[in-house]
């Protein structure tokens, strides 16, 4: 069991913005550095729901941007038992099939955990759990052609549908749940996940935060 209490830190912004490269880009940069004893990455859409129970056409019709979309209080749980050196078996979720699969994936705590998702900010209980937030901060539009380029080859997705989800759930949600919570970010990232000042920036602040644990 680990001494000293990983450092979480949360990155978040709408669908697109680059969160998801912002975390991996550092992850990936630091893992040669600092091993896998020394660093982890989380995703919040691990968390999707389990919709097993209800049938395609009703998990299409799931509001996905929207908080109760996520068992929050099971990733709450993880990043607690995180802190005090307990391993976790984070969900597995498909995108094509819109629900969990039966895998899982076993996470032994590190000094440095790295989260990325749309709505870590709207849950306070969750909020509270983070050491450092960031939000990155990307114009809609841009987002919105990430999201279909993403979606049409990734998720197997139509243009229609994504077009028809963004206007009737992502963009309203994202002015609901995820934009007004942008003052409780720490550190707020222009240009998405490809400002590599900003990645410098949060690269030498871990580096300062292992060495201050040595």
């Amino acid at each position: 069991m680990q001494t000293n209490k990983p450092t979480i830190i949360a990155v978040t912004g709408a669908s697109a913005s680059g969160k998801s490269l912002f975390a991996q880009t550092i992850y990936d940069e630091l893992l040669p550095e600092l091993g896998s004893s020394g660093i982890a990455i989380m995703k919040e859409d691990s968390y999707y729901k389990s919709q097993s129970h209800l049938s395609m056409e009703e998990r299409i019709k799931t509001n996905y941007d929207h908080p109760s979309a996520f068992e929050h209080s099971l990733l709450s749980q993880h990043l607690t038992q995180l802190s005090v050196g307990e391993s976790v078996d984070i969900p597995t979720y498909c995108y094509k099939t819109h629900t969990r699969l039966e895998e899982t994936v076993h996470l032994t705590p590190t000094p440095i955990i790295l989260i990325e998702g749309i709505l870590l900010f709207a849950d306070k209980e969750l909020r509270d759990k983070f050491d450092i937030k960031i939000y990155i901060d990307t114009p809609l539009d841009i987002c919105l052609v990430r999201r279909i380029n993403r979606d049409t080859i990734e998720r197997s997705r139509s243009i229609a549908s994504i077009t028809e989800q963004y206007l009737t759930t992502v963009r309203p949600m994202y002015h609901q749940h995820i934009q007004p919570n942008k003052p409780f970010a720490d550190i707020v990232v222009t240009r998405g996940g490809k400002n590599r000042m900003a990645i410098e920036m949060l690269k030498a602040k871990i580096r300062q935060l292992m060495n201050s644990n040595l």
